[in-house]
């Protein structure tokens, strides 16, 4: 029994004093010129007039003239309303409304809220002093420095420094236009969040997402769904990207494209870096750039893609196993480097080129384009030049190989080839009923071939010849290939989808599979970053960082305490 009453006592004394902490504080009148009471005007409210004063848990408030509903515990205020919530949020309006018991505020008529970094204008105003958040619908205009927001309707959290927008809403800043349905601004810091399609306009570029993050005052942006920049004649897109303006340098990761409409290339990836400024571009991860030639397509493949210049001065470069493709030439080679203003393609290090089915290699290839008409013109292969072809009627190989080699293109197609200095051929000859009437094998200080629809059609040596015809069945087949022969056939790419080594394209399939399972997940907005919640705190330690600097170097240094002069007389002199 003891304890039961002593857990009743206890009980009741705990519901006592959440009943006390529980109850609602009045509201307090301060000072008024002249109060009444006239039950025929206003019944149940005392009337004040004359430099109102009123005060009520933390909040200040004045007016020309009020109604005050004492049972009610309510308020009516009239002319030159100002409320004061401590010294961060002010209100003014010319009619408003306050309910102590509910901490709520209605404010109309020129209404203007207050705070040390913004400014919001509008008609009307509800202020929910209980959960510190104030919304409107009456159309508003927030003053952000220099950022100037106008919506439909806004919701601020005053905790947070947040203003919520869930109607159109623009934000307008000297330098630029942000636009959405759907945005999260916070006032101590300039950050945007915006959900849902959503626009960011300067002259020099435009910005489209429909999820991203954007600090209005560094001019960075974080952006995810369905993004684009677009800027000059380039487009960028990716499934996640960073844009600095200022720099004028963007990222993109998965699912990357940069398309150029003018300079007519694509550039696709998983990894790709932008910097506008230096009309440069960098793509990895599958890297391939798409680039059209007269009325076909070249693709180019290497592990860093990187595209600089601007049209007419492109230079396309491609590190590590780079490869090449197009309808009627594809290769390989370590590096490719292709120069735009001079026609040049470079292939460095163990290059391999098919036309058709020649195969060409050497030590270095260079393909030579006329810079006007993008046609392929020649072709020039340095140290150890070697042409093989398949015999397209027997199992054998046409072969010819010198120290360099010099070649005509006629309309994209190899027409003519000349081999200078240590020349070595072996030609498969064949009659008109393609029967196999020789083997040509031999030596010369130079040889030209004749080379209709990519197959050689006739073998001329020059100068200190030594040449032999043979029948098949005299040439023994360990001669039938000359010194340094490779057939690389298996290395001939067929297609585009051909291009990509396996670790990439198995990189590629893996991307891809988790970027489609994302898309069926429900979008949801992105949360504050932390350097959003830290603003303030973060702010408030760099400036006592500076201030202690400050005070550290300006600091006059300490002079040394000068000696005390002595007092004890001098010694007198003995007469």
């Amino acid at each position: 029994m003891k304890k039961l009453f002593f857990f009743i006592i206890s009980l009741t004394l705990l519901v006592g004093s959440s009943l006390v902490a529980q109850e609602k504080k009045k509201i307090i009148i301060e000072n008024s010129d002249f109060t009444e009471m006239n039950q025929n005007e206003v019944p149940g409210a005392v009337i004040l007039s004359g430099n109102v004063q009123i005060l009520h848990d933390g909040v200040r408030i004045t007016c020309n003239k009020a109604y005050h509903f004492t049972d009610e515990n309510y308020v009516k205020l009239f002319g030159n309303v100002k409320m004061n919530q401590g010294d961060s949020l002010f209100m003014d309006s010319r009619y408003a409304e306050y309910n102590g018991d509910k901490k709520f505020a209605y404010a109309t008529g020129g209404v203007i809220m207050r705070s040390p970094d913004m400014t919001l204008t509008t008609d009307t105003i509800n202020f929910d002093r209980a959960i510190q958040q104030a919304y409107y619908n009456s159309h508003g205009t927030i003053v952000n420095k220099e950022n100037t927001l106008k919506s439909k309707s806004g919701r601020y959290i005053i905790g947070q420094k947040k203003y919520e927008f869930r109607t159109a809403v623009t934000l307008t800043n000297p330098k630029y236009v942000l636009k959405s349905n759907n945005l999260d601004y916070y006032t101590n810091s300039g950050h945007s969040y915006v959900f849902g399609p959503s626009t960011i306009t300067s002259k020099e570029d435009f910005i489209y997402t429909e999820k991203g993050f954007y600090d209005t005052r560094k001019r960075l942006a974080r952006l995810y769904t369905n993004s684009y920049i677009k800027y000059d004649t380039q487009i960028i897109r990716g499934d996640e990207m960073y844009y600095d303006q200022n720099k004028e340098f963007a990222t993109a990761t998965n699912n990357v494209s940069v398309t150029d409409t003018v300079n007519k290339f694509k550039g696709t990836g998983h990894y790709a870096e932008v910097y506008r400024a230096k009309d440069s571009t960098m793509l990895t991860k599958r890297a391939l750039v798409a680039t059209v030639v007269e009325n076909d397509t070249l693709f180019t493949h290497a592990k860093r893609m990187i595209i600089t210049g601007k049209k007419g001065q492109r230079v396309v470069r491609g590190y590590n196993n780079a490869r090449f493709y197009k309808i009627d030439m594809n290769g390989k080679c370590d590096s490719i480097h292709s120069d735009e203003a001079t026609g040049l393609t470079q292939l460095i290090r163990r290059p391999v080129i098919f036309n058709g089915q020649n195969q060409i290699t050497g030590e270095v290839i260079h393909l030579i384009s006329n810079a006007k008409t993008e046609k392929l013109d020649s072709i020039k292969v340095l140290n150890k030049a070697f042409i093989i072809q398949k015999d397209t009627l027997g199992t054998g190989f046409n072969q010819v190989k010198g120290m360099n080699l010099y070649g005509k293109f006629k309309d994209n197609k190899l027409s003519e080839v000349d081999l200078i200095k240590n020349t070595e051929k072996i030609y498969y000859m064949y009659d008109d009923d393609d029967a196999l009437v020789g083997i040509d094998k031999g030596k010369s200080s130079k040889i030209h071939l004749d080379i209709e629809n990519n197959e050689i059609v006739s073998v001329t040596s020059f100068t200190n010849i030594e040449s032999d015809s043979y029948p098949d069945k005299e040439l023994p087949q360990n001669v039938r290939k000359l010194r340094d022969f490779e057939w690389r056939g298996d290395e001939m790419i067929k297609s585009k989808e051909d291009i990509f080594p396996p670790d990439e394209q198995e990189l590629h399939e893996k991307i891809v599979e988790e970027s489609e399972k994302d898309k069926l997940k429900e979008d949801t907005p992105l949360e504050p970053l932390p350097e959003t919640l830290d603003f303030d705190k973060n702010n408030a330690a760099t400036k006592t960082d500076k201030a202690k600097t400050k005070t550290q170097v300006s600091a006059p240094e300490k002079a040394p305490a000068a000696k005390p002069a002595s007092t004890k007389p001098k010694p007198k002199k003995k007469p």
